[in-house]
């Protein structure tokens, strides 16, 4: 999905502050050359996630070029990626095979990156030409308005420049913590940090590496299944949740094949929880189908 630019907008964009500024271009393909063949037998494995990865790889654009600067494309960032193949195993009923943590490893080691985005290694070269006659890429804006996007937000900050605790807190509290959606639960920058980075002994945080990526995955994994545990524990309509821990619960919930919790649960949040996130939405859709709701 990318934005038209039409370079004029209408009247009511211009003078009208609540009018949309953009018209957004939605792309859509059919996988073919035997895929979804190759998927039905090696969906129980990591071969289908690298080989679901590859094709849809292969149908994104490498970079648009506009003017003097490529424009970066965010369905190339480890997230999305992410986000794409949950999405394409839960609508078809498999399990998972891999988690987050473990899924970034494997791209690092499979797939070639430039500026937060992954290739085909017949991409790439085709990146790095055109990069060489670019003045810069232009990075997707990032509105930080949930822990995800927060994480986002610190991983792309900590690429560039590693940094002490108090040096990034300012920074944070500016640029990361203005608006949060009414319904998410704010999570302290501290949480963040020790769940998702790694500290080295001067005090620094940073990007991970693969050596700390499962560590670290276990100890993320093991706050958000506690925080899962506390809205089922609890009674009545949830008005704030942490949506991490949501994700986190519907997909073990999936793994065990708890199609119940993961209904009940969403009936339980506000609508907009789970209607604005892909993810949630997807396990709930499918949940509600297999229980035949």
């Amino acid at each position: 999905m990318t934005a038209l630019d039409k370079r004029q907008g209408t009247f009511n964009a211009i003078t009208n502050n609540t009018s949309v500024k953009q018209d957004l271009v939605i792309s859509a393909y059919k996988p073919n050359g035997g895929f979804e063949d190759r998927f039905a037998k090696s969906a129980h494995t990591e071969d289908g996630v690298w080989d679901f990865v590859r094709t849809h790889l292969s149908y994104l654009p490498v970079a648009p070029c506009r003017g003097n600067f490529i424009q970066a494309v965010p369905e190339r960032d480890a997230r999305i990626l992410f986000d794409q193949v949950v999405s394409y195993y839960v609508k078809n009923g498999y399990p998972i095979p891999l988690s987050s943590r473990e899924f970034q490893a494997g791209l690092d080691n499979r797939f070639p990156e430039r500026e937060g985005m992954y290739f085909l290694s017949e991409q790439v070269s085709v990146y790095d030409a055109m990069r060489l006659q670019a003045d810069f890429v232009q990075q997707q804006e990032l509105f930080v308005n949930d822990e995800k996007s927060a994480i986002q937000w610190l991983r792309r900050c900590l690429a560039r420049q590693p940094m002490k605790y108090q040096e990034l807190s300012p920074q944070y509290m500016k640029e990361a913590q203005r608006i949060w959606d009414k319904h998410e639960q704010p999570v302290e920058l501290r949480a963040i940090l020790e769940q998702n980075f790694f500290q080295d002994e001067d005090g620094i945080w940073r990007v991970p590496d693969p050596r700390n990526e499962a560590h670290l995955e276990q100890i993320r994994h093991r706050a958000l299944m506690n925080e899962f545990q506390q809205y089922l524990d609890s009674k009545g309509k949830l008005k704030i949740v942490r949506t991490e821990a949501l994700r986190a619960g519907f997909k073990e919930s999936w793994q065990k094949k708890d199609y119940t919790t993961i209904v009940q649960m969403a009936k339980r949040v506000p609508d907009a929880v789970i209607q604005e996130d892909p993810a949630l939405l997807m396990y709930f859709d499918n949940a509600s189908l297999l229980k035949g709701e």
